[in-house]
């Protein structure tokens, strides 16, 4: 192997298109950009969910609802989550630091508690909102529910 034969491996170099170089080369005149038009332009660029000058898509879908500034959005909690905090855990005081920590509640979240599952303990739990059933199943067995 001397250095006046070495090639570069099989496959390894496409062989580059010289684009706007004059007409010998192949790509000269409209440089593969075809006659006319925005794409035929130098700074066009495409706006997302641009169709052609066809309506988009985001402006054919019939839209509707509505959510008002002003909602308050909860974090729900059931009671079989409780449940299950006070057999694993050994938790008998159930507060909104104690749902963080189990990671059952983001930083900035607000918490209701909600009634699916049952408690089979007493539990003293604070929260933001109670269900009337949430209400009812943690009164039943003793517990204390107080709103913060």
């Amino acid at each position: 192997m001397n250095l006046n034969n070495l090639t570069p491996a099989e496959g390894s170099h496409k062989k580059q298109r010289r684009i706007g170089r004059g007409q010998g080369s192949g790509y000269g005149g409209t440089s593969t950009r075809g006659h006319k038009g925005a794409k035929s332009r130098s700074g066009y660029s495409k706006k997302i969910g641009f169709e052609g000058g066809q309506m988009p898509l985001q402006r054919r879908v019939p839209k509707f609802g509505f959510k008002s500034l002003n909602r308050t959005e909860y974090k729900a909690v059931n009671l079989d989550n409780i449940q299950y905090l006070v057999e694993k855990k050994n938790i008998t005081e159930i507060t909104p630091d104690v749902l963080r920590e189990n990671g059952l509640l983001g930083n900035s979240e607000l918490v209701k508690i909600l009634g699916r599952g049952e408690l089979s303990a007493k539990v003293n739990v604070s929260a933001h909102k109670f269900s009337s059933s949430a209400k009812a199943g943690i009164e039943a067995q003793g517990g204390v529910c107080s709103e913060i």
